[in-house]
Order: C-alpha cells, then structure tokens, then sequence
C-alpha cells in the first residue's frame, strides 16, 4: 500500500500542510515570547484600560490555535479525506479481486465483525 501513488500523495498533503500548521502555530508563539524578552516596554505599553499589548498578544496566541485547528478540519475535509476514501474504496477492491469469489461467513464471523451490540469491533 505505502507504494501506491495515491497514497503517496495523501502523505504529501498530510505532511505539506502538517509543516505550515506547526510553522505557523510555534513561530506564532515564539514571535510573543521572543517579543516579550526582547521588548517588554512594547509589550507593557497600554492599549485602554488595563488591556496592554502584551496581554492581547498574548491572548491572541488563542486566536491563533483556533484558526490552526479549523484550517486543519477544512483542510481534512476537502482535500485528505476525499483521497483517503478514495484510496480506501481502491484497496478494498484489490482485496475482493485476489480473494475471488466471496465465501459465505459462519455465524462466528459475523459476530467478530459486527460485535456484540451490532457496532463494528475494535
């Protein structure tokens, strides 16, 4: 399966996108830390109150996860997903090729895979 071409390019969006998020969301907190060590009198500078922009960087780091983590979902979605389904559908059909004609199931296996409850076993 690791030699399909299919699943090459799963890996590919997989890792390609895995490496912008990590950039994004460590080189996002490491710019606040190293902002904070190297500026703090910009980081202690008031915006009103007592909100400092140091404060809202710092609760901007939220932000920051929470659009990581929907760009990962959408990006799952549209564009992992269909290929994984895909790659899923194609392997199980070179599996029923090989194994020939279906063999009738004993009332065991049937048990095994639909589990107790009728859910699918671990």
């Amino acid at each position: 399966m690791s030699s399909h071409p299919e699943f090459r390019s799963l890996r590919r969006a997989q890792r390609r996108f895995g490496i912008r998020a990590t950039i994004l969301s460590v080189g996002g907190f490491l710019l606040y830390v190293l902002v904070s060590f190297f500026a703090p009198a910009v980081m202690n500078q008031p915006l009103f109150g007592r909100l400092t922009v140091g404060l809202t960087l710092g609760l901007g780091q939220f932000a920051v996860m929470g659009v990581t983590a929907w760009c990962y979902v959408r990006h799952m979605r549209t564009r992992v997903d269909p290929l994984a389904h895909g790659l899923r559908v194609r392997m199980r059909e070179d599996e029923s090729r090989r194994a020939g004609p279906a063999a009738p199931r004993s009332e065991a296996g049937r048990f095994f895979q639909q589990g107790a409850r009728g859910s699918r076993a671990w």
